[in-house]
């Protein structure tokens, strides 16, 4: 799992092995393990899987690299 912009601040790291069989299953232990300032994070975060973006329900693999975006601003 790897964390982008406010993520990688809210998790306190750029990256985290986490088990889960679904992308679902994955967040929430995210949320678990790095706590509520993530949790809020990833509420108005795009989560992509293998560069693509996906759904909660999306099984996961062994080697599944998962991306958390938070929104961009600037101008």
């Amino acid at each position: 799992m790897r964390f982008f912009a406010q993520a990688r601040e809210a998790a306190g790291c750029r990256e985290a092995t986490l088990e889960a069989a679904t992308l679902g299953e994955l967040l929430e232990a995210a949320c678990e393990r790095f706590g509520p300032g993530l949790a809020a994070v990833l509420e108005k975060s795009a989560v992509w899987v293998n560069g693509e973006p996906a759904e909660s329900d999306q099984p996961l693999g062994e080697r599944d690299e998962v991306a958390v975006l938070p929104p961009v601003s600037g101008g």
